[in-house]
């Protein structure tokens, strides 16, 4: 026997004035907010069943958080219940603003003083790569970012980096130090062992260029790991 009762519909208008993703982002400042409630004020509108917030929280359970709606395609975003054109467009274009935002400061350089602060300038965008690349971060005297490089784009090993390739631009910006960083698409930044052997060639060419390489960072989904930390490849 089905049940006649019509299914509930369930609006951010229904909710009390104080509950309300908008007049509380205004009241509390965006911090104040959860993701699902972020993206409600960017979808407006939920549609039968299901508020905006609601929405905005299946996305997030099924594509794996903020950074799995980076990854995804926009087809298949689009595709999804309540979404759309529109709906996506707004979607993608506001993670890829605070993408940007992380790397726009010209004025105030961001300084690194630990290998957590290299992972946060490139971990929202790095962990949604669908393959290999190997970026250099390029450092003044004082560890501030002067800027960040892609050296390469695809398999990284040790047979097919080249380290004068991978200095290149460190050297023409007259950098007084570098991070290398690279991602690991399956999402396990274990290092193999030809990252441990590109590390080894990348700290002995630094070594001859009066360039420190501060680092190697393997970025992986939601984590990473410092070869120098495990001392791999540093000796």
């Amino acid at each position: 026997m089905t049940d006649p009762s019509p299914r509930p519909t369930y609006r951010i208008a229904d909710l009390h004035e104080t509950e309300r993703p908008r007049e509380r982002l205004e009241s509390l400042g965006p911090q104040a907010l959860t993701n699902a409630e972020l993206i409600a004020i960017l979808l407006r509108v939920g549609v039968k069943g299901e508020s905006a917030v609601d929405v905005g929280q299946r996305l997030l359970n099924k594509f794996g958080g903020l950074s799995g709606l980076h990854r995804t395609q926009f087809d298949e975003l689009k595709s999804q219940r309540a979404m759309g054109k529109a709906k996506t467009s707004q979607i993608k274009a506001a993670i890829e603003l605070g993408r940007r935002l992380t790397l726009e400061s010209p004025d105030e350089k961001p300084m690194i003083n630990s290998p957590a602060d290299a992972a946060a300038l490139v971990q929202y965008e790095m962990c949604a790569l669908e393959q290999e690349h190997l970026r250099v971060i390029l450092l003044d005297r004082r560890n501030r970012v002067q800027d960040i490089v892609e050296v390469y784009k695809g398999s990284v090993n040790s047979s097919q980096v080249r380290i004068g390739e991978l200095f290149k631009e460190a050297v023409r910006r007259n950098a007084s130090a570098v991070i290398v960083i690279h991602n690991h698409p399956s999402g396990d930044p274990t290092p193999s062992p030809d990252d441990v052997a590109v590390t080894r060639g990348i700290v002995q060419a630094g070594k001859l260029l009066d360039i420190d390489v501060l680092d190697h960072l393997v970025m992986g989904q939601g984590k990473w790991v410092s070869l120098k930390e495990r001392g791999l490849g540093f000796a």
